[in-house]
């Protein structure tokens, strides 16, 4: 019998596989599918203070191997989801969940995770100061060590539970944030977000997303993804969460194998609703035939 259980920051966890913020909304469309349960937890859409639209349509393109994607943090706000979202969760998840939280400012940042932090329902909270898809804000927090460790420092002054932060591959020294972050006590660090890109339509000469670029998800950034998950979690002792167009189950053990404490499934619940599970059930599989006995003996097992 293999042991799929690890350790997140105090609270131990079935197995490593966690939906993405973005591509999971609050679980209420992947219920009906099968019982979500068995996920080890999932992060849900990421919350801003105030509700938002997002961005104009449209906001989907296709690229090969992934997708590229210009949301733009459409979510209810935080109130509705404290009010609506998490009462409506409760009857169908029992596990702790990840409380994905965005911002424009620091004052937005700290009021969000104080209101969430509060929930009995959150485990972790997970600070994304990397969104590519949004002006004044998002990413320009994650590209600058003092500016992470400012909000990282912020945040952690009015939480108490487990406080992670998501960090942008779009920068020349991710590792110099990644420290930024663990010095002014984050907990942990989910790696990585989007990659910045753009798609142009042949016929018109315009871009085929409204917004001109997007976020880059899907198979083809997973070599980059598990490059700055080796080299972060190599560099900082506190537990690193890693993604970035993770499909199968081979692809978590190899994200394991990085350094990664747990795993995130981002742009494959696109494609295929059903993913999370398929990977979860074909774990032990994967684990049989590479004689792992237990998944948490493997993280940072390459050096």
């Amino acid at each position: 019998m293999v042991d799929l259980s690890v350790n997140l920051c105090g609270i131990k966890i079935d197995n490593p596989i966690i939906p993405a913020s973005g591509t999971f909304g609050f679980g209420e469309e992947f219920k009906d599918f099968y019982d979500i349960n068995i996920l080890g937890s999932f992060s849900f859409k990421g919350t801003t203070l105030e509700p938002r639209f997002g961005n104009p349509t449209p906001r989907i393109a296709e690229a090969p191997s992934g997708m590229l994607n210009a949301v733009g943090l459409q979510n209810p706000g935080v109130h509705h989801v404290i009010e609506h979202e998490l009462p409506r969760m409760k009857e169908f998840f029992h596990k702790p969940v990840m409380a994905n939280i965005s911002g424009f400012g620091l004052d937005e940042y700290v009021e969000c995770a104080r209101l969430l932090d509060a929930q009995e329902q959150v485990g972790w909270l997970e600070i994304n100061i990397s969104c590519p898809n949004v002006k004044h804000g998002g990413m320009s927090f994650g590209t600058d060590p003092a500016s992470a460790a400012a909000v990282t420092k912020a945040v952690k002054e009015v939480t108490h539970k487990p406080v992670f932060i998501k960090l942008s591959p779009n920068v020349t020294d991710i590792v110099s944030i990644a420290k930024a972050c663990e010095e002014a006590g984050a907990d942990g660090l989910s790696l990585i977000n989007t990659l910045m890109g753009m798609r142009l339509n042949l016929r018109t000469g315009k871009p085929i997303i409204a917004n001109v670029t997007g976020g880059l998800s899907g198979p083809c950034i997973f070599p980059v993804a598990l490059r700055m998950v080796y080299q972060v979690a190599h560099a900082v002792k506190i537990p690193v969460i890693g993604m970035g167009g993770v499909s199968s189950a081979s692809d978590v053990i190899e994200m394991m194998l990085a350094g990664a404490t747990a795993v995130q499934v981002g742009a494959a619940n696109l494609v295929d609703p059903f993913a999370c599970k398929k990977i979860i059930e074909d774990l032990p599989n994967v684990m049989d035939e590479l004689n792992i006995t237990r998944l948490s003996d493997i993280i940072g097992g390459y050096k």
